[in-house]
């Protein structure tokens, strides 16, 4: 009885957060370009630039120096941008990529999404998908003035609640 209580309940309900599409290039100048007009092309959204952190000699990577694209999508952009991503991995998960509050998994060829055509100029490209999901109400955690606390049980959303909802909304098999 009281799992049918919490099903119902709207602030238990779990949706998408963000889906943060991301890009490594390297040093690359010639790539970072192409993986932004992929970038732009998939979602269309303009991306933002990944900038290194630190120094790495042995890929030839300076400090401050372009290593890749990203953009960030909410609400029903995410949504939509989700069901084409999905599509692209065969709708199955490895259960391994799923985390608290997040999933996060590759797709090898850009051309496995759906509307997106193979361009020369481009070249062959992957990308790394991360979504992050939650909860209603989490806002009064983040909100500056009235800040409040959010208790553990309704932050932090477990794995299997996470493949709950993926099933039933995406249709997602796990494996």
């Amino acid at each position: 009885m009281p799992e049918k209580k919490a099903a119902e309940n709207p602030m238990r309900r779990i949706f998408i957060d963000k889906v943060v599409i991301n890009i490594g290039t390297g040093s690359e100048s010639q790539a970072q370009l192409n993986a932004k007009r992929l970038l732009e092309i998939i979602s269309g959204e303009k991306p933002a630039d990944e900038i290194s952190r630190k120094r790495n000699p042995a890929f030839k990577i300076t400090k401050g120096q372009k290593i890749g694209a990203f953009v960030t999508l909410r609400k029903d952009k995410a949504v939509s941008i989700s069901k084409r991503l999905f599509e692209a991995i065969d709708n199955r998960v490895k259960e391994r990529s799923i985390t608290n509050n997040s999933l996060s998994f590759g797709i090898n060829e850009y051309i496995d999404i759906s509307g997106v055509k193979y361009d020369p100029k481009i070249g062959m490209l992957g990308m790394n998908v991360s979504m992050s999901f939650r909860r209603p109400g989490m806002r009064v955690a983040q909100r500056k003035r009235k800040r409040a606390y959010v208790s553990r049980s309704h932050s932090v959303i477990a794995p299997e609640e996470i493949k709950n909802f993926l099933a039933g909304k995406f249709n997602i098999s796990f494996v």
